[in-house]
Parts: structure tokens; sequence; C-alpha cells
């Protein structure tokens, strides 16, 4: 196994600090798991209260003691997160202090770290033009560091291939699973959905978080700028004045596709730019997902 460059190495203690961090300050009292009812196991009884489901009652105890009290149940480790993760190019373009793909690495972290702490399972793919690695979920937090230092090695290579990859990624996925896709999700609105859909045909539960920055929600560029196509190259100087209103047009548009798409299958769709604190999105993401 190759050494760990100087870069590279720091890059994955910042991930393994970052991830603890944002974890542990967020999680005490919010929830066990965001997935419920794979499986339970009995755990001990307790007194039944208003409201409680009749179900489970314990009639055995009630008519030894003529008390009620109800079961109590510890969910096992029931939840399997794949968490698929562009690194094309184009997810390496910054105009602020974080790149997209450092915003995505910093991100998966956290959430590997949050399934992990729970006694539930993550796993990692990552992906440009093809599959670059595939660590299937497990549920030891040893196995977090496997899954740092994948992301802490991550280079800009290739142009983006959704379609393809989702759909390889989708038949190799056996048990019904949490699939989480991290990406800008600069390729076709409808390859992206047909990728989506694969997942959602075998009754995955899906999770996108599309990445962008700020500069591309906004194009509040100001002079002339040479525009760079980061995946493949092509060039182009313009006067962003002049195309200011074709862009913004063109890109809401793309945003709608993915938007639509994602509602019509049932997928939850959640856009999040790099200026978004870290810590306020996995706060957001944890509510709703208690809530759920």
């Amino acid at each position: 196994m190759a050494l760990l460059t100087e870069e590279t190495a720091a890059r994955l203690k910042r991930y393994q600090l970052q991830a603890r961090a944002i974890v542990e300050g967020f999680l005490v009292g919010l929830h066990k798991s965001p997935y419920h009812g794979f499986s339970v196991e009995f755990s001990d009884h307790r007194e039944y209260n208003s409201g409680d489901p009749v179900k489970n009652i314990d009639w055995k105890i009630v008519a030894k003691t003529e008390r009620y009290y109800v079961k109590r149940f510890e969910e096992e480790t029931n939840l399997r997160c794949h968490i698929i993760l562009d690194h094309s190019r184009s997810m390496f373009y910054g105009s602020g202090d974080s790149t997209k793909i450092d915003y995505a690495c910093r991100l998966a972290a956290a959430l590997a770290w949050l399934m992990v702490g729970q006694k539930d399972a993550a796993g990692l793919v990552t992906f440009n033009e093809r599959i670059t690695s595939m660590l299937p979920p497990k549920a030891y937090r040893g196995y977090l560091g496997q899954i740092f230092r994948v992301l802490a090695e991550l280079e800009p290579k290739d142009s983006t291939r959704l379609l393809e990859n989702l759909h390889q990624i989708a038949s190799s996925i056996r048990k019904r699973s949490l699939i989480i896709l991290i990406s800008d999700l600069l390729d076709d609105p409808a390859r992206v959905i047909e990728g989506l859909k694969h997942f959602r045909s075998q009754h995955h539960e899906v999770l996108v978080f599309h990445i962008t920055d700020l500069q591309e929600d906004k194009f509040s560029f100001r002079q002339e700028t040479e525009f760079v196509d980061s995946e493949t190259g092509e060039k182009i100087v313009v006067n962003p004045w002049q195309i200011r209103g074709e862009y913004l047009s063109r890109y809401s548009g793309h945003i709608n596709q993915l938007k639509s798409g994602c509602h019509q299958y049932q997928v939850e769709y959640n856009p999040v730019s790099t200026a978004t604190p870290l810590e306020d999105l996995l706060l957001r993401y944890l509510l709703m997902r208690k809530k759920g």
C-alpha cells in the first residue's frame, strides 16, 4: 500500500476530527436511528402509559401482576447506508473557502460517523467516469478509518457518467438500504433521474445532496472572465453581464428538472451550497430523519 503523502495525511486527520466534532455536537438526544422498522429485539418492560400502543402490552405480565406493562424493544443494527460520492473534475471547483469536493467529503465523513456511531452500517462508493472505490457497509468504528482514507486520497479526474455508474451500483446492492448520493449533478437531469429510479425500483430509500458553489447559484462575476469547463478543458472569455440572464435561466431549469424528477419518484432532493455551514446542514438532516 502506498504511503500517505503529507497533504493526504493532513486531509485524513481533518476529516476524522471534523466528522467527530460535527456529529458529536448534535447527536445527544436527537434520535437513535433515522430508519425504523427493519428489525427489533426485546429489551425489557416498563409500566404502561396512556398513549402507548396496545399491541405492546405484555398480557402474561398483566395476568400475573394485574398491572399493565408494555414490552420495550431495542433496534438492532438495521440501517445499511451506501454513501455514493462524485469526484469528477467539476467537483473540485470552489470560488470561496471550500471546494465542492472538500465540502462533499466532510459531509460524507460526518454521515459515516453518524451512522456507525448509532451502530448502523455505513459504506462508501466513489466515482467519476467509472467506479473508483467500493467499500460495503459495515457497522464498527474501526471501519471509519478506511472510509476516511479513501476520502482523503480522492483526486480530480475525468468527467461524470452518473447514469452508467448508478446502474452499476444499484445492480450490486442486494439488501434494502438507504442510498445517499453526493454530487454536483452536472449531467443531463433525465439521465440522473433514470439512474435514481433504478434504486427506487429496488425499494431503497434515496437521498440526494446536490452540492453547488455560490457562484454557480448567483453568477455574480463582475468583469471579463475566462470560463473553463473543468471536465472537457473547453475555454471561453466573456463579459458575465452578457450571459448572466441566459445562464441563470438555464441553471434554474436544470434545478427544476432535478427537483421534479426526484419528487416524481419519491427521492429526497436537497440542494446544498458550499456556503452553508456543514453543522447546520447536518442538524437539518438529523431533525428531518427524526420526523421521518
